[in-house]
């Protein structure tokens, strides 16, 4: 189903919205492993997410506005199937991704961390293709010119490959599995109910290699207890869910990538502007060319 212009100007918006709310996300994740593992505060993040959905869902569907209640009975019955194949599939790659850059985030700093991880809107565009799905050619060359202004704002001094590093390339390269399986499933489904089954997902997966691999006790969750809460309702109940609906009114996965990729933008200017940071001419460069790259994606 094409998009109107309204409706893809909404879905910009909506996925600007979400880079905001990633932006702040990294630090939220780099406090909470002074206190807790990566499963155990994945498993912990994600359910919250998910619960969190459970009560938006019937609200949702008592008022009439989801598709799954508001479509004849055989219509529904295939979207909520949808949704559920949708919601595993989608939350068995948001898992490899998330937890991968996760553990990479205990290793390595906020700032490489940002870097290699939005390196996936270079390796979404080359997976569209593979899927036989070109992006238009300025979005490429955004893509190039976002980079350049990614590594700007993020890198100072030499750029190594760390332990944390290499993991956080992985993460980039796990990453669009899930992007561009959300793009295909919430086209088809209720972007809701499709975010609450991935979140669950990921977070039985996250707890079950939690268990596994990793002590975790009541003290050290109510240490991290700032961080999950940011990282489950806002980074994941609220984020993720944007995320679908952004990508279903865009229905462009090269170009959502690179609006997404602002998170790092705005994690800067919000530590620039809250905490104090130091805003230097190189990462004001870096700023601009990244806004840039996003508005000639958009033309």
């Amino acid at each position: 189903m094409r998009q109107s212009p309204a409706q893809k100007n909404q879905g910009v918006l909506i996925l600007l919205l979400t880079a905001f709310i990633w932006g702040l996300a990294f630090v939220a994740q780099s406090v909470a492993m002074d206190h807790i593992g990566p499963m155990s505060f994945c498993a912990a993040r994600f359910f919250l997410s998910g619960f969190v959905l459970i009560p938006v869902i019937w609200l949702r569907r008592h008022m009439g506005w989801d598709e799954l209640r508001s479509s004849g009975r055989g219509r529904r019955a295939a979207l909520r199937r949808e949704g559920m194949i949708g919601g595993l599939i989608c939350g068995v790659f948001l898992f490899f991704a998330a937890a991968v850059q996760q553990i990479g985030v205990k290793y390595t700093t906020a700032g490489k961390a940002g870097f290699l991880t939005a390196l996936y809107i270079i390796v979404v565009p080359i997976y569209s293709i593979a899927l036989g799905r070109r992006p238009a050619r300025k979005v490429g060359v955004a893509a190039v010119i976002a980079m350049v202004g990614m590594y700007l704002l993020c890198i100072e001094g030499r750029l190594g490959l760390s332990k944390g590093d290499a993991y956080c390339l992985l993460c980039a390269l796990l990453f669009p599995f899930q992007i561009l399986a959300l793009d295909y499933y919430v086209q088809r489904t209720d972007a809701v109910f499709l975010s609450c089954l991935e979140f669950l997902t990921v977070g039985f997966l996250s707890l079950v290699f939690a268990l596994l691999f990793e002590t975790a006790d009541i003290a050290s969750l109510r240490a991290a207890l700032i961080p999950i809460l940011y990282a489950g309702v806002l980074s994941g109940a609220v984020g993720y869910t944007l995320q679908g609906v952004g990508q279903q009114k865009l229905q462009n996965p090269s170009a959502a990538t690179l609006i997404m990729s602002l998170e790092a933008v705005f994690a800067v200017l919000v530590g620039w502007l809250v905490m104090g940071q130091t805003l230097s001419p190189r990462k004001i460069l870096g700023c601009v060319i990244m806004f840039a790259a996003i508005a000639l994606a958009q033309l």
